[in-house]
């Protein structure tokens, strides 16, 4: 807005500028077309116009508009992008990206937790499980209900009875271990007890997935520090009264994200054990 308004006043002071050199009147412009008469008061002297009056105005404007348009380059050029006042607060922004990265892998984690099978009936163990239907593959969960009757079944309603002998053929299929009956238009689905051997593999399976979700959590954590590293001012930089990132606010965003990276394993952690838990005790 500023520089509009800068062109402007340079275009207008170079129209003026153009007009007082030639002498402009409305004599002069009565003579120029050829009239006798003038709309303003008769002036007692008359000159003739230059004919280069036109010339004139043409290149005075250029001048100013490419006036203009230098001062705004030196204007951006010389702006202190160093100015607090200026300058964007990026921490919140690295701090939220961190936790969106690791709140993202927890909920990752506890996805695939749902899926492993205990000795208790859960709705999650079943909505990973791929149904083909008319050489369409899709989730189990889109096609049924799938609700808990009590600790040991699990029921299985489709939305379309029709599809009932493909999501039978579906589960049996899975890795699960689970051989549902069919009851009416829908399935009854029995959870067996653990043996030995699946509660091993089982929690294998849960120690794997906590150290690849901390993992991940550590990932993010290290994005955030080299993010802030990069957004410190050059040494060259240093010297400035004013920086849009200083050195102790990134040691304190530093510590921030160490205090979430450490929460979010936590919690990862406790999710597992829970897990562990879970299915020793089933």
């Amino acid at each position: 807005m500023a520089i509009s308004i800068r062109r402007a006043l340079a275009s207008y002071r170079s129209i003026s500028g153009a007009l007082r050199a030639t002498n402009f009147t409305a004599d002069r412009f009565c003579s120029l077309v050829g009239s006798n008469s003038s709309p303003f008061p008769h002036s007692a002297t008359t000159e003739t116009i230059p004919c280069s009056l036109q010339t004139n105005y043409l290149l005075e404007s250029r001048r100013g508009f490419a006036k203009g348009r230098r001062q705004a380059r030196e204007e951006v050029d010389d702006y202190d992008y160093g100015n607090p006042a200026a300058a964007v607060n990026i921490g919140p922004s690295i701090k939220a990206a961190a936790v969106s990265q690791m709140e993202a892998a927890i909920d990752a984690l506890s996805r695939e937790l749902a899926k492993l099978r205990t000795g208790r009936a859960s709705a999650g163990i079943l909505d990973h499980i791929i149904v083909e239907s008319g050489g369409v593959k899709t989730p189990l969960c889109r096609m049924a209900v799938i609700s808990v009757l009590d600790p040991k079944t699990l029921s299985v309603t489709p939305y379309d009875p029709n599809t009932v002998k493909e999501l039978d053929k579906a589960i049996v299929s899975s890795p699960l271990g689970l051989n549902p009956q069919v009851d009416n238009q829908r399935l009854i689905v029995p959870i067996p007890p653990l043996t030995k051997e699946h509660v091993q593999a089982v929690c294998k399976v849960v120690a794997k997935s906590s150290e690849d979700v901390k993992q991940s959590v550590r990932r993010a954590r290290q994005k955030a520090l080299d993010t802030i590293k990069k957004s410190l001012p050059k040494k060259k930089d240093k010297d400035k009264a004013a920086s849009a990132f200083s050195e102790d606010d990134a040691k304190r965003l530093e510590k921030e994200i160490d205090d979430l990276t450490k929460k979010f394993i936590k919690s990862a952690e406790d999710m597992c054990k829970s897990k562990e838990k879970e299915i020793t005790s089933s």
